[in-house]
């Protein structure tokens, strides 16, 4: 899990999630619950999507000195008829395969419940987060099991990638707080970063990695 370098005050961390939910236009902030220990931050309450969901997790994860976040949000679809399973599983597959980054051909979809599990395999990681996307702002999806394989077609090229992905980091943020180092297939992230934001950009440049199969986030946000 990423921990946060720093301690703020739990009560001014409360204050800011809350702002930011109510900045965020996406959201309405009074059906969500804010309470926070520690640097934890919990999320309940009701939302009507998945996306809403992962909307006001982001929310949360943008403030400075949030130290992880739980969500404990339940979906509730409106009580007008929505889209059926079947629907929601059409839907899906036609968002993936409008991505052309996306090897829809590879990946199976299934709903139960408003709840959507994909399966199948790729060759890098940023596709598997790539294919989350695209069906997480669906209409109708309650919440994603994201069970896509990672199966590069071949091997890193062990300290060589390490060195690209060192120098791809470097152009990203700026700086050396982030070291990687290479175990077979697996890529150990290990550091400091300034936000959840630089977090994310440091995922999205290990996983475009080509032969990684696993990341390991040893990452610590700075407070």
């Amino acid at each position: 899990m990423t921990e946060v370098v720093g301690v703020r005050d739990d009560q001014r961390i409360q204050r800011d999630v809350l702002a930011e939910l109510a900045w965020d236009a996406r959201l309405q902030p009074n059906e969500i619950g804010v309470t926070v220990d520690q640097g934890v931050v919990t999320l309940t309450g009701f939302v009507d999507g998945a996306a809403r969901g992962w909307a006001a997790t982001r929310c949360a994860q943008r403030v400075r000195g949030v130290r992880a976040v739980a969500d404990e949000m339940e979906v509730r679809l409106p009580g007008t008829p929505g889209r059926t399973d079947a629907e929601v599983a059409n839907a899906a597959t036609r968002a993936l395969e409008w991505d052309s980054f996306v090897p829809a051909e590879r990946l199976d979809v299934t709903v139960a419940n408003g709840w959507l599990m994909l399966r199948g395999e790729v060759e890098f990681g940023w596709q598997r987060r790539a294919a989350e996307g695209e069906v997480r702002r669906l209409d109708g999806v309650r919440g994603i099991t994201n069970l896509i394989e990672v199966r590069p077609a071949a091997p890193p090229a062990g300290e060589r990638l390490r060195r690209d992905v060192q120098r791809a980091l470097l152009r990203t943020l700026g700086g050396e707080r982030v070291t990687v180092e290479v175990d077979g297939d697996t890529l150990v992230l290990a550091g400091v970063v300034r936000s959840w934001w630089e977090r994310d950009q440091v995922e999205r440049v290990a996983w475009s990695a080509p032969g990684v199969r696993v990341v390991h986030d040893q990452l610590l946000v700075g407070g």
